[in-house]
C-alpha cells in the first residue's frame, strides 16, 4: 500500500497493525466504489432501456413473465450478504488483534488530563507529551483520564482509542520503523483541545536503553518503593496486614486472582478492581469482611493510584496462601 506524506487517506504506516487496518479499509472502500458505480450505471441503463415509449404503455410483472428474475434477485441479495459477512469477520479479527496485547508486552501507563499526556515507563521514568519506545517491542498502554474523556490518537499506528475517567483502557502496538510520530487527542475535551498534542519517538533498542540510562538510578524498584511509601503513609498497612489478624483482605498474592464478594459473585482482582477499591471501597465488599475502609477519593492523584496499583501487583503470596484463596 502506498505511503503518501501528509495524506489523510494513506498516512504513514508505523506499526505492524497499521497494514491490517489499511487492508480492511481498502476492502470496504473498494466494495463501496464498485457497488456504487454498478448501481449508478444500472440505474442509467434501465432508465433508457425500460422508459415508457408511449402514454398507453403499461408495465408488466417480471415475476410472471420471467421466472429467472427471482433467481437474479436472490443472487443480488446473497452476494452482498456474503461480502458483508467477510467484512464483519475480518473486522472482528482486526479488533481482537488490536485489543489483546501479546504475552511479554512492556506495560506503559498513560494519564490524560486537560490538556496534556502524562506517561510512565515500566521502570518508573515519566514523560509529558512524549513517549519513547524501542523498535520491534510490543508496547501495552494502560490508559486513564483524570477529568473528561480524551482520545489517544496516533494516525501512523492506526491507534484511535478513548481514554476514560474512572476506568483503565488497554491498547497495544509494536512499532516497525524508527522516527517521530504525531500524537493527538481525538476527542474534543475543552478550550485547549487543539493544544493537547505530543509525539511518539521510536528508537533502536540500544539507543532506547541508552536513553533510559540517562534517568537517575532507581527504575522499577524506585516506582514500587514510592507505592510502598504511599501504602504506609495512608496507613493502609494497619488493616491490610499479611497475616490472619488483618481487618481487611490480605493483598499479598491478590492481583490476578478471583475474589468472592458478599453476594457470592466473583470478580477478577485487576487494575480496575484495585483502583475502585481505593476510591470506592463500598462498591465491592469481599466476603468475610465489613465495609470499614474509608474512601481515598480526592486524596490521591492518578499517578499515586498507579503507584499503589503497581505496588499491590508486586506483593507475593505467602506459601499456601494462593491455594487457600481458590
Amino acid at each position: 500500500m502506498p505511503n503518501i506524506p501528509n495524506s489523510p487517506l494513506f498516512p504513514e504506516q508505523g506499526s505492524d497493525i497499521a497494514r491490517s487496518v489499511d487492508h480492511l479499509m481498502l476492502f470496504a472502500l473498494g466494495g463501496l466504489v464498485v457497488f456504487s458505480t454498478l448501481i449508478a450505471v444500472l440505474v442509467l441503463v434501465f432508465m433508457v432501456k425500460y422508459r415508457r415509449k408511449h402514454e398507453g404503455e403499461i408495465g408488466e410483472d417480471v415475476y410472471e413473465t420471467n421466472p429467472k428474475s427471482q433467481i437474479l434477485e436472490l443472487v443480488w441479495s446473497v452476494i452482498p450478504l456474503g461480502l458483508l459477512l467477510i467484512l464483519f469477520g475480518w473486522g472482528t479479527k482486526v479488533f481482537f488483534d488490536q485489543n489483546r496485547p501479546p504475552t511479554g508486552a512492556a506495560q506503559y501507563w498513560v494519564t490524560g488530563r486537560q490538556w496534556m499526556w502524562k506517561i510512565q515507563h515500566p521502570n518508573g521514568r515519566r514523560e509529558i507529551n512524549e513517549l519513547h519506545v524501542p523498535l520491534g517491542q510490543a508496547v501495552q498502554l494502560r490508559m486513564i483520564s483524570e477529568d473528561v474523556i480524551h482520545d489517544f490518537f496516533v494516525p501512523a499506528f492506526r491507534i484511535h482509542v478513548d481514554v476514560l475517567p474512572s476506568r483503565y483502557t488497554t491498547y497495544w502496538f509494536k512499532a516497525t520503523k524508527t522516527g517521530e510520530f504525531h500524537l493527538f487527542c481525538g476527542q474534543y475535551c475543552g478550550t485547549e483541545h487543539s493544544k493537547m498534542v505530543g509525539k511518539i519517538v521510536v528508537m533502536e533498542p540500544r539507543a532506547y536503553e541508552a536513553w533510559l540510562a540517562g534517568e537517575p538510578a532507581g527504575g522499577a524498584q524506585a516506582a514500587a518503593a514510592s507505592g510502598e511509601q504511599l501504602f504506609v503513609a495512608k496507613a493502609c498497612n494497619t488493616c491490610h496486614r499479611p497475616d490472619s489478624s488483618a481487618r481487611a483482605p490480605i493483598l499479598n498474592g491478590l492481583f490476578g486472582t478471583q475474589v468472592t464478594l458478599q453476594d457470592g459473585t466473583r470478580v477478577t482482582a485487576d487494575e480496575n478492581y484495585v483502583r475502585e477499591s481505593i476510591l470506592n471501597p463500598a462498591a465491592k465488599i469481599v466476603q468475610g469482611y465489613q465495609p470499614v475502609m474509608p474512601t481515598f477519593k480526592g486524596q490521591v492523584t492518578e499517578e499515586e493510584l498507579i503507584q499503589l496499583v503497581n505496588y499491590v501487583k508486586t506483593l507475593k503470596a505467602a506459601d499456601g496462601a494462593a491455594e487457600a484463596r481458590k
